[in-house]
């Protein structure tokens, strides 16, 4: 059971139906009132794909894709459409002694934050702004000492020994961000409506954590 490191074909993407979700076990007294647990402190999220598959090329990608990651068996990246940017947030400030940073997304409303820890980051897609300076950026590999470093598979930010050593200096990003997910089927259940084109009625994927 390992994390592939690839996506479904983007259109089949685009036509995901789906989101985040909670988890909230509810306990109704007898006086009418209620108890609220949270069982979860960040979201799961889960979609279905099968909407997405349009043409007979999706059809065969999805029966590969399914093939190559053995069902349930692998994870792999997964863009939801409705939420995969990061758009000029402050993720932490300098102080001379920290030199990595986790990548989050942060969400307000009504002056409360919910912040959800982003770990599969789109190679190439991100700006770094030190101290309001934009920076050079590269990936998966150590920063030089004026660079900023981005791991793609952790989100886990490196700054390059000459913006550690500062002090006061605010570090932003924008960038594109993936899902690790995997099928939440063994099952691939095909319905080939004609001989050009095929429908996968229902192929859930389900969001995983910490791979």
């Amino acid at each position: 059971m390992t994390f592939h490191d690839v996506r479904l074909p983007e259109e089949v993407e685009r036509g995901a139906d789906g989101g985040p979700q909670f988890r909230t076990t509810i306990l109704e007294l007898a006086n009418g009132y209620e108890k609220r647990n949270i069982d979860w402190s960040a979201t799961r999220g889960e979609w279905g794909i099968g909407y997405g598959v349009q043409t007979k090329a999706d059809f065969n990608d999805v029966i590969d894709f399914f093939h190559a990651r053995e069902g349930r068996a692998h994870s792999f990246r997964f863009k939801d459409w409705s939420d995969y940017q990061l758009t000029s947030q402050t993720i932490g400030t300098t102080d001379t002694t920290t030199d990595t940073y986790q990548i989050f997304k942060r969400y307000t409303s009504g002056g409360i934050n919910f912040d959800k820890t982003l770990e599969k980051i789109v190679s190439a897609s991100a700006t770094v702004l030190v101290n309001a300076v934009s920076q050079t950026v590269v990936y998966d590999v150590a920063p030089a000492a004026g660079e900023v470093s981005i791991a793609t598979l952790t989100g886990i930010l490196t700054l390059g020994s000459t913006h550690a050593a500062t002090t006061g200096h605010d570090i932003d990003i924008t960038c594109e961000f993936d899902i690790a997910v995997r099928f939440a089927t063994d099952s691939l259940n095909l319905n080939m409506l004609t001989f050009n084109a095929g429908s996968v009625p229902d192929l859930p994927v389900i969001e995983v954590r910490g791979e």
